[in-house]
């Protein structure tokens, strides 16, 4: 009999870990936590208090609903600020971008790293919804847009037809910052059927073949958002 491939007691372990994560650039996160928890709590107490029933049943629905909605409430106030925590650690950290992009859900490939320049700059791939989106970043934007240019013209080649979007992540004129990247890759639009994306991947994979190995940048790429994912989608 096969272990699940998530048990409670990972998932705990997942939130710890998670937390303690956050806690390290958001100090007041347990106390935000706790607040929000006693103003949900009475919120619910306080809801639950006004609907029929009396004595014992009374009582018990107002708990119950106390209990519910703090936790509800917590667990929303602990994901944001979790979330934010994560992007603040990962941005300037070589192939952030990478990490962030695995918060795409179902209905999305994402590919690390398919082109790379000595200079430590990035394009990462995206199939989904909108055709591919090719999502550059480095430290020059004139090599990172050089880059995308070149990538472009390649992925052209093997998926013609196929809409192809080119972004680049940073804080500067014209760039995606790295907190707002995956909103705005889901918001470029549904130009591509879920039936059409098995043909375009299974044409890119000619195009990755002759690429060979591409060395990778120094240091890991980021997967803190990994874990937030997960908890996201209730796995």
């Amino acid at each position: 009999m096969s272990t699940p491939a998530s048990t409670p007691s990972s998932r705990r372990g997942q939130i710890m870990q998670t937390y303690e994560m956050a806690k390290r650039s958001d100090p007041r996160l347990g106390w935000i936590i706790v607040g929000t928890f006693l103003v949900g709590a009475a919120l619910g107490f306080g809801v639950m208090w006004v609907l029929p029933g009396d004595g014992l049943v009374g009582w018990i629905m107002a708990v119950v609903g106390a209990l519910l909605i703090g936790m509800l409430f917590a667990l929303l106030v602990f994901g944001r600020r979790a979330q934010k925590a994560a992007y603040t650690q990962m941005e300037g950290q070589p192939a952030a971008a990478a990490g962030a992009l695995q918060m795409l859900r179902r209905g999305w490939k994402v590919d690390p790293v398919v082109g790379f320049t000595k200079q430590q700059d990035v394009v990462h791939r995206v199939v989904g919804p909108p055709g591919i989106v090719l999502v550059g970043e480095g430290t020059s934007a004139t090599r990172v847009k050089q880059l995308l240019v070149t990538e472009r013209r390649k992925h052209e080649r093997v998926a013609y037809g196929v809409p192809i979007h080119e972004v680049v992540c940073g804080r500067g004129e014209g760039e995606v910052p790295l907190p707002q990247l995956v909103r705005h890759v889901q918001k470029l639009g549904r130009s591509v059927k879920p039936a059409e994306m098995t043909d375009i991947l299974q044409r890119l994979k000619a195009l990755d073949a002759q690429r060979g190995k591409l060395p990778l940048p120094k240091g890991p790429i980021p997967t803190s958002m990994k874990g937030m994912r997960s908890q996201q989608r209730g796995r």
